[in-house]
């Protein structure tokens, strides 16, 4: 009898640490989260305050009594940002769909083809991360003025088509599924393309995801390059807009309408984020295992 009561009071004591464990690590977790979240909630309230209502306060408020949307259309009417969006719309599915396939026809060849030299090659390969990427930004700067290509959609894009990184990642990937299906695949007369497309794509497709979404993510915010390349205003992204509304004195005048540009621009990459997040999740972790 004893021995039951003490296992009782053992097993109650076990489920009220459990549950105090749980209620500290929510309790830290909606913390984190808050401080996180706070730099979006003060870009959206600063963006629907009025001009006047933002010099007024002396002390920020965290809300407002009377929203306002003229401050997003003051952003669209101070520079043609509608103009900058079309642009990095291009930039952003011309790279990353000509991205995805270097990075998958790459990565099927160092996982599955037999070459010699491939493993120099690509050791070579990697070490191309170890470059700094002044360096090859200077490099790219100097072939693309030399081609002809500044302030083009050629000399945006051509420079972003490859990523070491992804296609070690898809690699990694590619040689996580069993050899065995690729050597039976052959025994039946299938291609390499073939095999490439229905088997390899559809089972590492989270990795696919992950990638594509990252590479649209990095696109999406690429600055320093478009700054370099491109000085016609017809070739500007979305990065070269919110720098120019800064420049032309209107952004540091108008601080609720500047927030409401950058309100704009990031909302595609957030809605993509919260769509596809499962996937990104899925497809990091699955590339970080082997086996």
């Amino acid at each position: 009898m004893n021995q039951n009561t003490d296992f009782s009071a053992i097993e109650r004591q076990a489920q009220r640490n459990e549950r105090t464990r749980k209620v500290v690590t929510y309790v830290l977790l909606t913390f984190w989260a808050l401080i996180v979240l706070f730099p979006f909630y003060w870009m959206i309230l600063t963006s629907v305050k009025s001009y006047s209502a933002y010099n007024s306060e002396y002390i920020p408020k965290l809300y407002t009594v009377s929203p306002t949307m003229q401050n997003y259309f003051d952003a669209f009417t101070a520079v043609p940002l509608g103009r900058y969006f079309l642009n990095t719309l291009i930039f952003t599915v011309a790279t990353t769909v000509l991205m995805m396939i270097v990075t998958v026809l790459a990565a099927f060849a160092f996982a599955r083809l037999k070459f010699p030299g491939k493993n120099i090659l690509f050791t070579l390969f990697l070490s191309l991360m170890m470059i700094p990427n002044e360096l090859v930004i200077i490099t790219n700067f100097v072939t693309i003025t030399n081609a002809g290509w500044r302030n083009s959609y050629i000399g945006l894009i051509l420079p972003s088509v490859t990523s070491v990184f992804y296609i070690y990642l898809l690699k990694e990937n590619f040689e996580q599924i069993p050899e065995e299906l690729y050597k039976a695949a052959k025994v039946d007369g299938t291609s390499d393309f073939k095999y490439l497309w229905k088997v390899m794509l559809p089972i590492c497709q989270p990795t696919m995801v992950t990638i594509a979404i990252l590479k649209v993510i990095e696109c999406w915010n690429s600055y320093v390059w478009p700054r370099l390349i491109t000085d016609d205003q017809a070739y500007f992204l979305v990065s070269n807009g919110i720098q120019e509304i800064r420049e032309n004195g209107f952004g540091r005048e108008n601080i609720p309408a500047m927030m409401a540009a950058v309100v704009v621009i990031s909302i595609p990459l957030i809605v993509l984020f919260l769509i596809f997040h499962k996937k990104i999740m899925a497809g990091v972790s699955r590339g970080g295992t082997k086996g």
